[in-house]
């Protein structure tokens, strides 16, 4: 069985054993073997006042959105939102599975793809992971309704443009 949505928090304080050997997909797992990830459990679970108290995959996106949000301003030099949405595009921060994730011009960023084995303590054992960062895209190819869209804040100032009526907002 593989599972698109199942992380840590979702196994915490629940029977693992009948899960072990089931499948996720994220971009992120608690179980990353990273001096960076180690640091950030660790804050977490003292923040917490809880040394069980587990990371997962939303967390991470958190912290590398608020990293780039920061690099964003500070290039911007203003927290105004059409100035950082401007200034964020190409922007970068570390990751916590050991790369560096790259904020692309449709607001979507550069992840790793990890597959993980679910184990009887309710962690995961990355058992596939992608070679290089893979970018996210905001629209797929392959349905009907989206294939035509594209997200473009650099260019297009749009999230939702249509490559075959040259507009913004969809069909």
């Amino acid at each position: 069985v593989v599972a698109f949505s199942v992380g840590e928090e979702e196994l915490a304080g629940i029977d693992t054993k009948p899960l072990v050997g089931h499948l996720a997909a994220w971009n992120y797992f608690m179980s990353v073997d990273t001096p960076a990830n180690k640091e950030f459990i660790k804050k977490w679970q003292a923040f917490t006042k809880n040394p069980k108290r587990v990371t997962n995959d939303p967390m991470e996106a958190h912290v590398i959105g608020f990293n780039m949000w920061v690099q964003a301003v500070q290039k911007a030099k203003t927290t105004d939102p059409d100035k950082v949405i401007d200034a964020i595009v190409g922007v970068k921060a570390p990751n916590l599975t050991g790369g560096v994730s790259e904020m692309l011009p449709n607001h979507h960023i550069t992840k790793p793809v990890l597959i993980g084995e679910i184990k009887a303590d309710g962690q995961f054992d990355v058992v596939w992971k992608t070679d290089k960062l893979v970018p996210g895209d905001a629209w797929s190819k392959y349905l009907e309704g989206s294939k035509d869209l594209i997200g473009d804040w650099k260019d297009k100032k749009c999230g939702n443009w249509n490559t075959k009526t040259g507009k913004c907002g969809g069909a």
